[in-house]
């Protein structure tokens, strides 16, 4: 489909919708912008807009008969697929794309595409420094923060492209194929959009859609959902396992990560040698050798991105330590899983953070993850309520409630003995109290440092 001379309805005002229409303005669409969100200031969506912008901005209702004349629909990511006006759209049988898909219409080069409920930020730019290693031309985009459309135009066919993708990002695509994919783990999130679980796998498993036998997957060996989608693809599969050693693949063997490629053993590195700790965190590392194995990169670069590679911002980050107790900000911590990751990398009793915005998850698994480490629990923001039921179903009592995080972490500094940790690991969105996890855990570190 050529763009030039297409009539492109872009919907929602997000920062991907306004990235997707920057691009659109370089091919010289007719352009729409659209939010259902009628409070929303017209004069402030047109000043993120190209200066040269000449299309349509529309909130709220749409004009009767509009739909007839809309040649393609680009969808922002937190716009749900399940809209009434995105349903009408569809059985027009408009072309509905995502941002991805938009991007790869323009993309050149190679592409690694990663996803799973937890990891992907990590996994994602730890890709990117091993790639860097070896490639001239290296791009780091998508969930990530980077929109994949703000910077395809300056890929090449020398370019390789690593892209994190949410399930939102994925639920849309038609035709995208990345060269090597990778599913880090799937546990329950989000199925406040995507209602189902089944639903959820679905659209994780998405990034395989268009694969071929000339591509590759990577693949959790310890998720049972993965091993058996591993099963059913077309692709390559290079399996990691934290816990099994493999004919082919990479695993953790003791403290060694070795690679696997049927005939022959190679050490990877000691997890001595690592910058970050933590089942978790070695199964990062290993999904991110495999996607650097799948493009060609020798192993000494790929040995030597890996172990100068410091933790991602908000994902159990040391913060600093304050009358003799740490102060850890995982604030990427959005859902149970994840959450879990992080008390069982703690060493030390732990004060723990948690609450926020309901995505509908469940937290017994969680509290059971808690194993005698965590001395208090501090709770605060929308399901503070539901987690404290739990908690006490579980025989967990030391509760404390809170209405800030500027209280809890003033809580936290009171009641921790030295030697104990604080951990920030809401298990929750950031919704609603917060613009999003970055800012909540900016302002974590603030009061932290702030403390006397």
């Amino acid at each position: 489909m050529k763009l030039n001379d297409k009539r492109i309805f872009v919907f929602g005002t997000g920062i991907s919708g306004i990235s997707a229409v920057n691009l659109l303005q370089k091919v010289a669409a007719d352009i729409i912008v659209y939010d259902g969100n009628d409070k929303l200031n017209k004069d402030e969506i047109k000043a993120k807009l190209p200066e040269d912008f000449n299309g349509t901005i529309l909130l709220g209702s749409i004009p009767e008969g509009l739909i007839d004349t809309i040649d393609l629909v680009i969808l922002s990511p937190g716009v749900p697929t399940d809209l009434e006006l995105v349903n009408q759209m569809r059985d027009k049988k408009i072309p509905i794309w995502g941002e991805v898909e938009l991007a790869y219409y323009f993309s050149k080069g190679k592409i690694v595409g990663i996803t799973g409920t937890n990891g992907k930020t990590t996994t994602t730019t730890l890709v990117g420094e091993i790639m860097k290693t070896y490639f001239n031309s290296v791009f780091v985009v998508g969930n990530i923060g980077v929109p994949y459309t703000e910077m395809v135009l300056n890929t090449t066919e020398e370019s390789v492209t690593v892209a994190e993708m949410s399930s939102f990002q994925l639920e849309s695509i038609e035709s995208f194929k990345p060269n090597v994919s990778a599913i880090l783990n799937i546990t329950p999130d989000h199925l406040n959009r995507h209602h189902t679980m089944e639903n959820y796998i679905e659209a994780k498993k998405n990034i395989t859609r268009n694969q071929d036998s000339s591509d590759v997957c990577v693949i959790n060996y310890e998720d049972e959902v993965l091993r058996k989608i591993g099963q059913e693809l077309k692709t390559k599969v290079f399996y990691f396992s934290s816990l099994h050693a493999l004919d082919y693949g990479i695993y953790l063997e003791g403290e060694n990560i070795i690679y696997n490629d049927s005939q022959n053993k190679t050490l990877v590195c000691n997890i001595q040698e690592l910058n970050i700790f933590g089942r978790h965190s070695y199964e990062n590392v290993m999904a991110a050798v495999a996607c650097g194995i799948s493009l060609g990169v020798p192993m000494d670069k790929i040995k030597y991105a890996i172990t100068n590679f410091v933790a991602v911002e908000h994902r159990i980050e040391f913060v600093t330590t304050k009358h003799g107790v740490k102060y850890y900000n995982d604030s990427k911590g959005t859902n149970p899983d994840a959450s879990m990751k992080a008390i069982e990398s703690m060493q030390t009793p732990t004060l723990l953070i948690a609450g926020g915005y309901d995505k509908g998850s469940e937290y017994d698994e969680w509290l059971e993850a808690f194993g005698g480490k965590i001395r208090y629990l501090v709770l605060l923001g929308q399901t503070r309520d539901k987690i404290a039921e739990t908690a006490k179903r579980h025989g967990f009592e030391n509760i404390i409630m809170v209405e800030s995080l500027e209280e809890a972490v003033n809580v936290c500094a009171k009641k921790a003995n030295q030697g104990d940790s604080v951990l920030l690991s809401p298990a929750c969105a950031s919704w609603g109290m917060f613009k999003n996890y970055e800012e909540r855990g900016h302002l974590f570190k603030e009061y932290v440092k702030n403390l006397d």
